[in-house]
């Protein structure tokens, strides 16, 4: 049982600019895709304070990674 743990990655949060360096997107287009259901939503902390699951924003550069090579 200790071995199958051992091979679960832990979760992490990124905040905004963390998200934006990785993807390339602006605040703006980031929000915009939000508000689309193209992009994950952010994850409230505290009245002043939103991260994202690495682990999602991870995944979404996977599958547009995925959708180019399989259009060229």
């Amino acid at each position: 049982m200790a071995s199958a743990l051992s091979n679960i990655q832990p979760r992490r949060f990124i905040k905004l600019p963390k998200v934006k360096d990785r993807t390339g997107l602006s605040t703006t287009e980031i929000y915009r895709r939000i508000a689309d259901g193209r992009f994950p939503a952010q994850i409230t902390l505290g009245p002043k304070s939103v991260v994202w699951d690495e682990s999602e924003i991870i995944a979404w550069m996977d599958d547009r990674i995925a959708e180019s090579r399989a259009v060229a």
